[in-house]
């Protein structure tokens, strides 16, 4: 229990002084001491328990149980753990003793009026049998961690509104007040105290950048009277003298953890001595609570589907048909970005990536907006952003991004464990380059961003060989019904030139690839054995298989993934300016919503009636209980390099694991 502070006592007149419950006062009897002491006695009155501390061996004693050898090194503790009902209504009495005389030498009363003060807030102790004895000063992670937990209050609840809430200084609807965490200052003593003595909010300037205060001063069914009192150049607050025992606070984010921010915001109560007008007011108690802002969450593929963007373009009717079939079977809301909203950019994967926030009281979805700014770079902030939808950005200051900013390049892994460390909500994955290279990577302050979050620590795979240069170019996860719960699909230029050697060697050499592809004079049909004689395919695609066998094997270690975690997608590459991109369209490019997958429709060789590259993700997925549903992408997308996955976007149900039990 830390010590509130020292009092010194006098001997020519009486000291008052006020305490805090259970909060130890150090009492200094050693400056006023009648000449020849040798010994004291100590008493309080009924409510304070004194404490006599002789040395550290031998710990404390209380002090009414006999006469002390007077001692400098001696310590003696009061605590009253009951407010007072007046002034001065307890005290401690101190009798300095010789042997020479029969009587005391003098006397000291040290007068007390004890305040009860605290500020509170949930520190989301669920679970805890010692909840009540948790520092409020510290934030602690995991199962048996505990902390108060802000949200970044980064939706539009009043969408007359023109800007997200965290932007905005005043509570415009009730709503609002459901995205903050309540701060509890209470406060039991005399009234009368408060003549003289002041409770102050503070906070620092750091800290107040990052988090705003509301003071409820009125009936709280009105937006008037919720009172802006710290939060960005308001760093201290004096609080009005009470009208009952506790005043409340509403407490929202305005940061998330980033580069130089850990996410650790510190709110303080200081009661202040105000009664001598010939000095400044002097600190007697300061109470504090930490809240950490929750980071933002992806969702991984595997996780149930509860929404699908897509985006109408000039010639993808067929394909949005499509989609909203699957995501009708999946029993998922539909969203269609119309053409005069996406000025025909269609790749709305790389725009976006929904995820979410969470406290104990309230989820929150957030869409995070990538820095491509396309011709979608409206979408997210004026369709998606509004009440109870979130919006996050980072670009950086130069505004110079690449193809790796986009969010293609963003994905994350179901919950895996990896060299002893568990990872129960994933981890992100990232595309960049070689270690130690100087090609392209995400720019700094998405990565700055991504890390900051804790949860989710991302890993950084090897996509530069890409011409697109994006993790959802070569990898994918669905849904398992045993196991870790998930495979992960890898392209596989490997098992594509296998399937069709063996297809060779049972006679279908002139089966023909991209036969059926309409409305696209660009596209010439190729046989089976064109492939296997093709020298250049042949050895640009052993490099890219290199390429993916690199991180194949980052993405066992980093993810705790065996081979049997794996399944190899058949898929041949060619080149473009010296980059990779896909022969035929991507399977592994696709749309996973539950146990439906929308898969890009390859237009591989016919075989007795049937696509020989359908007829092997079949073979491979439906036995997981999967259910594939090729889709044409050909013109719309695949001519223009990305598929299925590329064209979507999912809103999807959070993890049922709550963040603050992990330990990052």
């Amino acid at each position: 229990m830390p010590l509130q502070r020292i009092v010194r006592v006098c001997l020519e007149h009486p000291t008052s002084v006020v305490c805090v419950a259970g909060v130890e006062t150090l009492v200094d009897i050693y400056g006023s001491v009648p000449e020849g002491t040798e010994t004291f006695e100590v008493y309080g009155t009924p409510g304070v328990d004194i404490y006599i501390s002789p040395d550290m061996e031998r710990g404390r004693e209380r002090a009414d149980t006999r006469r002390w050898h007077f001692d400098a090194s001696l310590e003696i503790i009061v605590v009253m753990n009951s407010p007072s009902n007046d002034l001065n209504d307890s005290h401690v009495q101190i009798s300095y003793h010789s042997s020479r005389e029969p009587l005391p030498l003098a006397y000291a009363v040290l007068y007390l009026t004890c305040i009860d003060i605290s500020l509170d807030c949930d520190l989301n102790c669920e679970g805890r049998q010692d909840g009540n004895f948790v520092d409020k000063r510290q934030w602690v992670w995991g199962p048996r961690g505990y902390g108060a937990i802000l949200l970044v209050n980064c939706d539009r609840d009043d969408l007359s509104c023109g800007v997200q809430d965290n932007d905005d200084q005043h509570v415009r609807c009730l709503q609002d007040l459901e995205d903050m965490s309540v701060m509890v200052l209470r406060m039991q003593g005399p009234a009368a105290l408060f003549d003289d003595h002041k409770l102050v909010l503070h906070t620092s300037s750091y800290d107040a950048e990052r988090a705003r205060v509301f003071h409820v001063c009125g009936p709280e069914d009105t937006c008037e009277a919720y009172r802006h009192v710290l939060g960005h150049d308001k760093v201290s607050y004096e609080v009005p003298r009470f009208h009952g025992d506790e005043e409340r606070f509403f407490v929202e984010g305005l940061s998330f953890p980033d580069a130089g921010f850990t996410g650790l915001i510190s709110f303080h109560v200081t009661l202040l001595d105000d009664s001598n007008e010939a000095f400044s007011a002097s600190p007697i108690f300061t109470d504090t609570v930490v809240f950490r802002v929750a980071p933002w969450i992806m969702t991984p593929s595997t996780l149930l589907p509860l929404e699908v963007y897509v985006c109408r373009v000039r010639n993808n009717t067929c394909f949005v048909d499509a989609v909203a079939e699957l995501a009708r079977k999946a029993g998922c809301k539909l969203t269609i970005c119309p053409q005069d909203e996406n000025r025909n950019d269609r790749w709305i994967q790389d725009e976006m990536e929904l995820g979410y926030i969470q406290a104990p009281h309230k989820t929150l979805p957030v869409v995070f907006d990538s820095p491509r700014n396309g011709e979608l770079q409206d979408f997210p902030y004026k369709r998606i952003l509004g009440p109870d939808f979130g919006y996050v950005t980072r670009e950086p200051r130069d505004r110079s991004v690449s193809g790796l900013d986009s969010f293609g390049n963003l994905e994350v892994s179901p919950p895996v464990v990896a060299n002893g460390k568990e990872y129960p909500l994933g981890r992100i994955l990232i595309g960049g380059n070689l270690p130690g290279s100087s090609g392209r990577r995400v720019t700094q302050v998405v990565r700055d961003f991504l890390h900051a979050q804790k949860v989710q620590p991302p890993v950084e795979l090897f996509v530069d060989w890409l011409a697109v240069g994006h993790v959802d170019e070569f990898l994918s996860f669905v849904p398992a019904p045993n196991g870790k719960g998930f495979r992960m699909l890898l392209t596989s230029p490997g098992a594509c030139f296998k399937l069709f050697q063996e297809k060779r060697k049972c006679g279908h050499g002139r089966a023909l690839l991209f036969q059926g592809v309409l409305d696209n004079e660009q596209v010439k049909t190729v046989s089976i054995n064109q492939v296997l004689s093709n020298e250049g395919l042949i050895s640009y695609n052993k490099f890219v298989q290199s390429c993916i066998d690199w991180n194949r094997e980052v993405l066992k270690r980093e993810l705790g993934l065996a081979e049997c975690d794996i399944i190899d997608v058949p898929q041949l590459f060619k080149t473009e300016r010296k980059k990779a991109v896909a022969f035929f369209p991507d399977l592994v490019n696709m749309l996973v919503l539950g146990k439906y997958l929308g898969i890009p429709k390859p237009f591989g060789p016919i075989i007795d009636g049937r696509c020989c590259l359908e007829e092997k993700v079949r073979s491979l997925l439906e036995p997981l209980g999967l259910h594939c549903t090729f889709i044409d992408d050909f013109t719309p997308y695949h001519m223009l390099h990305g598929e299925v996955h590329c064209g979507t976007n999912v809103r999807r149900k959070p993890f049922s694991f709550k963040w603050w039990n992990m330990v990052p």
